[in-house]
């Protein structure tokens, strides 16, 4: 196995489905995001939203969650020859979109695409690596996307 073929670059990859609950939602506004359309039923019904809303946040954070588990699930299944990739940190993201909102009761499905890699010069043995990520309510309609990039430790022939 390479890296193209453990990245599986340019195809998108369903990474987990959740249940956004009107609780749930409170829960984390109150924690992160205190604002009337992520905590009060009433108050969001007569916000521009309509309605009780996740807030962006909340939804970057459960696309993350997703997100980790599966790289952990990939690593513990790496079939390659040499050690497994090691995730590192993002040094950041961009063009992030909150498209639609995430009503209460709504489920949300989050995707990513592994884009492309590169080495760093700087850092032997370890890769550059960009990503797309995406969440989509009922229907497939996008409700968020965001790009990264991410490092990633690999064997040194491999980078």
């Amino acid at each position: 196995m390479n890296l193209n073929e453990f990245f599986d670059i340019g195809v998108s990859r369903t990474l987990g489905a959740h249940t956004f609950q009107a609780e749930e939602i409170k829960a984390f506004a109150a924690k992160f995001d205190p604002q009337p359309f992520h905590m009060d039923e009433e108050a969001a019904r007569d916000s521009v939203l309509g309605g009780l809303c996740a807030s962006g946040w909340h939804t970057a954070s459960m696309w993350m969650r997703f997100n980790a588990i599966d790289r952990k699930t990939a690593v513990m299944n790496w079939k390659g020859d040499g050690p497994a990739p090691e995730f590192g940190p993002s040094p950041g993201f961009r063009n992030l979109k909150w498209l639609k909102p995430v009503y209460a009761g709504k489920t949300i499905t989050f995707a990513r695409t592994d884009l492309r890699h590169r080495p760093l010069a700087s850092r032997p043995g370890w890769i550059l690596l960009d990503v797309k990520g995406e969440a989509f309510s009922d229907g497939g309609v996008r409700v968020f996307e965001f790009e990264n990039a991410l490092l990633v430790r690999v064997a040194e022939e491999q980078a």
